[in-house]
This record gives C-alpha cells, structure tokens and sequence, in this order.
C-alpha cells in the first residue's frame, strides 16, 4: 500500500530500509539531512526504524546520503592522504571532501548548514536539536582517519560538533544518534507532542522518573502522590523530584538554569525597591544593607548596585 507523502510523491513501504533513500527525487518542503560519508550503505540503519522510520516513509523528513568515495581520486578511488609535516594516521583531501559537499548543495531543495562531527566541536544537545529541527534541515560530513583538511572547514564556513568528549572510528553512530534527537522534534513525528516538553533537557533539567503497573513489584512501589488522582500535588511532585536529580546528578545544568532565572528576576530590577526585593531572596544580608542605607546613591545597573554593596558588606 502507498503511503502518501507530504512532498510531491508517495514512498511505498518495504521491509528493505535503505529503499525509502532509492528515488531521487527531492520531496518539496520536507526537512531534511544529508549525511557525507563513505559508508552510505550504514544508512538509515536504526533511523529507518520504529517512530523515525515511520516518520521517514511517510515523508515527514527526507534522508539522503552522499558516497565520498565516489569522488576519490585514481582507479583506487583514494579520499585520503598523508599529513602535512608528517605524523601519524591519514587526512582527508581537501578536493575530494569540496568535490562532495558540492554534489550535497546541487541535490538539496534549499541551502542548509553543514557540520562536521568532530572532538573539536561544541557537545550536541537538545537546545542544538530544537534548532536543527527549527530549520530546513542539515548536512552532516562523517569524520575519518585523523581528520578533514582544515581548509575546507574555512572554504564552507563549516561548524563543528561533538557527540561528547571520546573518540570514534568514525561519525556515522554520531551522526545517526543527532539526528535521532533531532527527527523526533520535527510535527508529527511523536504521536503526543507533550512527551517533547516533558523530557529531560525541555526545560534545561533531567526528567523526573517515571513508573506504571503493577503497582507494587518486588515489595517496591508506585509513590503514592502519583496514584494520589491530584494533579497539583502531582506536578509538584514532579518538579521536586526533577529538580533534585538535576542537582545531585547534574550540577553543571543546574548551574545554568539557576543563572538563567537570576537573569529573568535581575531584568525586572528597575529600583531600590524592587533590588531589595531580589535580594530578600539570593542574599538576604545585602537587602539589609541597602534597606539601611536609603541614602545610598546606586549605579543604575543592577549587578553594579550588588557588587557595591557586597563591598560594602565587606567594610
């Protein structure tokens, strides 16, 4: 049975996944990603299956692969070559890899960012997979041997990007566990789209953990807030616990978030007032001071006005 798309054709079910990548026709208006590699038979691999693979059959995104052997050079097909200055290890050339980028940007509808995965790069997460999900799509060239000529890099503009701080093989399992969470964020894809905003990392903290039947297994059981039927009482349950696992297990996210705030109530510090006020609650010894200093004339700027009396409480 042909399942309708929602570009310009239908993609036919099979049991064969590298199928739903065959045609070559582009579906219009469909996001989608584009991976350089020289394994594209590795792909769509797991994202041809479960929810993503659906997503994928029913044209709600669109994968295609570009082989970078198919531009290497000699009747060897060779990608790589040795290091400049000597070393270990091989380097991809420069013209082969700006020989494939370019076949990538003629069989893309519309211009999309390209990202090499590499050490080097910021950590991916999930604020960089609701942006990818946001745009029309990425291009994602898999790293191999000991790198990419860096020139090609400056040539394209291309930014970097780390699945987390250890070295692969390759970037074909990076690549495919990005776009994981990035296919997962686009309409549609998620039968409930509440899972997306109450997952660890929605709101810049880990998830509260989760629990269904049997109510009591191993003489363990459901907390009873949760079977409580009180929908308050549960989200504040939630919360809590959401909170308490970021801190114990993820002080550096909970740093963030906790800076994040303190931005959000500082933009609405306008006085002495209203500064007394913040303070009442981060350090309630300098809201002192300034309640006792009426006369004390403050810089306009809030963090300005806090390091003057932190002086001052220092005197």
């Amino acid at each position: 049975m042909a399942l309708k798309s929602h570009g310009r054709k239908s993609i036919t079910a099979s049991l064969k996944p590298r199928s739903l990548m065959d045609d070559s026709e582009r579906l219009a208006g469909v996001w989608m990603a584009q991976v350089i590699t020289l394994l594209p038979q590795a792909f769509p691999g797991l994202l041809g299956e479960s929810l993503t693979g659906k997503a994928l059959r029913d044209g709600l995104w669109q994968l295609d692969t570009v082989n970078l052997r198919d531009h290497g050079l000699t009747k060897h097909r060779n990608v790589d070559d040795t290091p400049a200055g000597g070393g270990a290890g091989m380097v991809l050339r420069a013209d082969v890899m700006g020989a494939a980028i370019e076949e990538a940007r003629a069989r893309a509808p519309f211009p999309r960012p390209i990202y090499y995965l590499s050490p080097r790069g910021p950590r991916f997460d999930q604020q960089m997979a609701r942006t990818w999900a946001r745009g029309p799509g990425v291009t994602l060239i898999c790293g191999r041997f000991e790198g990419l000529d860096e020139r090609v890099l400056e040539h394209y503009g291309i930014r970097e990007v780390s699945l987390g701080d250890f070295v692969m093989t390759g970037g074909e399992p990076a690549a495919m566990a990005m776009l994981d969470a990035t296919v997962r964020l686009l309409p549609g894809v998620l039968g409930n789209a509440a899972s997306t905003e109450e997952e660890s990392f929605a709101d810049g903290m880990l998830e509260h953990p989760q629990y269904t039947k049997p109510a009591d297994w191993q003489g363990r059981e459901i907390p009873p807030t949760l079977m409580s039927g009180n929908h308050g009482e549960i989200a504040r349950w939630r919360q809590e616990m959401s909170e308490r696992l970021t801190r114990a297990r993820r002080p550096d996210l909970w740093a963030a978030r906790r800076e994040a705030l303190l931005d959000d109530d500082i933009r609405a510090v306008h006085d002495a007032a209203s500064l007394a006020a913040f303070l009442d609650g981060e350090a309630p010894e300098l809201a002192v001071i300034l309640r006792n200093r009426p006369d004390l004339a403050l810089p306009t700027d809030p963090w300005r006005a806090i390091a003057l009396l932190m002086r001052l409480a220092r005197d």
